[in-house]
C-alpha cells in the first residue's frame, strides 16, 4: 500500500467539512497564515533560505514573504466575492427557468514545488487552495531542506493532517504521492518533469495546473534607453542568482546597439553588485550538481569559440558564478538551447525585427517575453507576432507580483494559470445550476413529433 495512502484517505473523508466551510472561516485560516509568515518566523524563513543558498533578506523579503502576504491579503478582500453564486442570463427559449454556477473545492489536492523560490511557490498555491476549501498535501524540494523544516513547522502548527499537511522527501516520495487519486496537482518546476507529473494525473483523470519555464526571450529593440534597459535586466537575471523560471533567459537586440548595451550592463552590473563574490546582495547556486551544470555550459561555449563579454568567474566550494555575458554563441551550443536556471547570459544580435520574431516562434511558447522599446507600434509589432505565457515591456520579472494578472505559460512553458482570482478556478470546479420553476416551451417540443412540433422547432431554429 502506497505508504500516503492514510493521510490521503483522511483527507478525501474531511473535504467535504473543509469545503463547506464559509468564506469567513477560510480568510481565518489564511490570516493565521499570514500570522506565521510575517510575524512568528519570518527571522526563521530568512534564515533558513540563506542557509540553503545564502539568499539575501532583502531579496527572502522580496521574492518570498511579501509575494505570499500580498496574496493572503489580496485573496481575503475577494474572497466572498467569489464564493458566491454566479448569476447567468437566461436565453428567451428557456424562459421560466434560472441559471447560476458556483465555484465549489475540487476536493484533495497536491502542490509539489521547487526549490527556487521554496516559500513562495509552496505556500502562494496553498492560499488560492485554501481559499477554494480544498484539503491539501504539500511535497516542496528535497534541495533547500532548511526552509522545507520551517514550512513543516508552519504547516503543522496551523492546521491538522487530515486538511493540510507537508511531507518531505526525494523524489521517491513524489513518485509515491503521485500514484495517488487527487482531484487537483498543482506542480512548479521543469518541463521535463511537469511531462511526468501529467502522464501520472492522466491515470487518474487528474486535472493540473503545470508552471514550467523554458528560454525566456529579452528583445532589445534599436531605440531601447540602454542604461535603463541594462539596469533592469541585470536585476532581473542576477536576482535570486538567476535561478528564476521567469529570469531573462537570453538576449536578442538590434546589432547596432550590441557594444553600447554590453558597457551599460557591465556599469550596472558594478552598480547593483561592485564585487560579486564578496556583495551581500548575491545569492548563491543552490548546490554543486547545478553549480556544475553552469559550469559545464560555460565549457562548452568556451571550446565552441563564444566571447565571455562578462564575468565567467567560477568557485566550486562557494557554489559561487558571477554575472556573465557571452556572446557569438553557435545555435548549437547547450546555453543556447537549454533553459540556463542561473546567472549566465546570452546575447544574440539581429539585423531586422522579422528575423528576430522569426528565431523566438522557432522555439518553444516561453513563459515570459520581454520588450525594452520606446516605440510604441514597434512592441506591438512584437507582442501580435509572438506567443508568450506573459509580456512585460520596459521591464522583467514584475508581471508575477501583479495579483490582478493570470500567472502561467502556454503550451511547453505551463498549463492553466495562478495567482488571485485565477488560482482561485484553478482549484475549483465551475458547477453550473439550472433550476426549472414552470412549464417550459421545450416541453412542448417533447415526443410524440409531429408536424405541428416540426414548424415549432423551425421557428425555434430561426428566431432563437
Amino acid at each position: 500500500m502506497n505508504s500516503f495512502q492514510n493521510v490521503f484517505d483522511a483527507q478525501k473523508s474531511n473535504q467535504f467539512n473543509v469545503g463547506q466551510t464559509t468564506y469567513k472561516e477560510r480568510i481565518a485560516k489564511l490570516n493565521a497564515l499570514k500570522q506565521a509568515i510575517e510575524v512568528d518566523y519570518k527571522q526563521a524563513i530568512r534564515e533558513a533560505l540563506y542557509a540553503d543558498f545564502k539568499k539575501p533578506f532583502i531579496e527572502t523579503d522580496l521574492t518570498e514573504i511579501y509575494p505570499v502576504l500580498g496574496e493572503i491579503k489580496y485573496v481575503s478582500s475577494q474572497l466572498k466575492k467569489w464564493m458566491k453564486r454566479q448569476k447567468v442570463k437566461t436565453p428567451i427559449s428557456f424562459l421560466g427557468t434560472s441559471s447560476w454556477y458556483i465555484n465549489e473545492p475540487k476536493g484533495v489536492c497536491l502542490i509539489i514545488s521547487p526549490w527556487n523560490f521554496p516559500l513562495n511557490l509552496s505556500f502562494g498555491p496553498l492560499v488560492s487552495a485554501i481559499a477554494a476549501g480544498n484539503t491539501v498535501i504539500i511535497k516542496p524540494s528535497e534541495m533547500t531542506p532548511h526552509i522545507s523544516e520551517v514550512m513543516r513547522e508552519i504547516i503543522t502548527k496551523l492546521f491538522p493532517e487530515n486538511e493540510i499537511t507537508l511531507v518531505q522527501g526525494e523524489v521517491e516520495v513524489s513518485t509515491e504521492l503521485l500514484k495517488l487519486p487527487f482531484n487537483h496537482i498543482f506542480f512548479t518546476g521543469s518541463p521535463n518533469v511537469g511531462k511526468v507529473v501529467m502522464e501520472a494525473a492522466s491515470k487518474h483523470l487528474t486535472s493540473v495546473t503545470l508552471e514550467l519555464g523554458g528560454k525566456s526571450p529579452t528583445v532589445i529593440e534599436a531605440s531601447a534607453n540602454l542604461q535603463q534597459a541594462a539596469t533592469r535586466i541585470a536585476w532581473g537575471k542576477f536576482i535570486n542568482n538567476g535561478q528564476t523560471c521567469i529570469a531573462p533567459d537570453y538576449i536578442l537586440i538590434d546589432e547596432s546597439i550590441k557594444e553600447a548595451f554590453i558597457v551599460a550592463f557591465k556599469d550596472a552590473v558594478e552598480l547593483l553588485y561592485e564585487d560579486p563574490k564578496t556583495s551581500k546582495a548575491y545569492a548563491r547556486i543552490v548546490n554543486n550538481r547545478h553549480f556544475e551544470r553552469l559550469q559545464s555550459h560555460l565549457e562548452d561555449a568556451k571550446s565552441l569559440g563564444a566571447i565571455i563579454e562578462l564575468g565567467g568567474r567560477c568557485v566550486s566550494d562557494d557554489n559561487f558564478i558571477e554575472p556573465t555575458v557571452v556572446s557569438k554563441l553557435p545555435e548549437h551550443s547547450s546555453l543556447l538551447q537549454e533553459e540556463i536556471f542561473g546567472p549566465i547570459l546570452p546575447i544574440k544580435t539581429y539585423q531586422t525585427i522579422d528575423e528576430a520574431l522569426a528565431y523566438i516562434n522557432a522555439k518553444e511558447k516561453p513563459l515570459a517575453l520581454y520588450i525594452y522599446s520606446e516605440n510604441k507600434k514597434q512592441t506591438q509589432y512584437i507582442i501580435d507576432r509572438t506567443r508568450a505565457g506573459s509580456t512585460a515591456v520596459n521591464t522583467n520579472v514584475l508581471q508575477y507580483i501583479n495579483h490582478y494578472l493570470p500567472f502561467g505559460g502556454s503550451n511547453n512553458s505551463g498549463i492553466g494559470k495562478a495567482h488571485g482570482i485565477f488560482g482561485f478556478q484553478e482549484f475549483s470546479n465551475m458547477r453550473s445550476v439550472l433550476k426549472q420553476h414552470i412549464k417550459v416551451s421545450v416541453e412542448f417540443l417533447f415526443p410524440p413529433y409531429t408536424d405541428f412540433k416540426q414548424k415549432l422547432v423551425d421557428i425555434t431554429l430561426k428566431w432563437f
